[in-house]
């Protein structure tokens, strides 16, 4: 075999590694898009109609209150209900986005197969070369 021969074949094999590990690549970004655009919408939507129903929630309950002496503190429970809502909501939102997974794990644990087996080729190589 060829001197010529063992650098074309060995061209070849890196190239289709790395046509394999984009086409990965490209793949978990396609899901990773789709997810986060699902996820965006649902969250606009939520939000949206939360927003609303707390409008008219809070609207009817000071409308409730209102010829009474409790209206300030009916008023007042309801900043503290919410403001305790929307932090812990923001806590959870915090928690899950730092413990997701990361993304392109997979990409990335093939990357590192493959670096891990060009370090003992390489490390093979050598020592034969020592050998000899």
């Amino acid at each position: 075999m060829s001197l010529r021969q063992s650098v074309g074949d060995i061209s070849c094999t890196v190239i289709a590694i790395l046509k394999t590990r984009l086409e990965l690549f490209a793949l978990e970004a396609s899901q990773q898009k789709s997810g986060l655009i699902k996820a965006l919408a649902l969250l606009v939507g939520a939000v949206l109609f939360s927003t609303l129903a707390l409008l008219v929630l809070t609207l009817l309950i000071a409308l409730l209150f209102w010829p009474t002496e409790y209206r300030y503190w009916a008023i007042a429970a309801l900043v503290v209900l919410y403001g305790v809502l929307g932090l812990s909501m923001f806590l959870i939102l915090k928690n899950q986005l730092q413990s997701g997974p990361q993304p392109f794990a997979a990409s990335i644990a093939e990357l590192q197969r493959d670096v891990d087996v060009m370090q003992r080729m390489r490390s093979s190589s050598s020592d034969s070369s020592g050998e000899s």
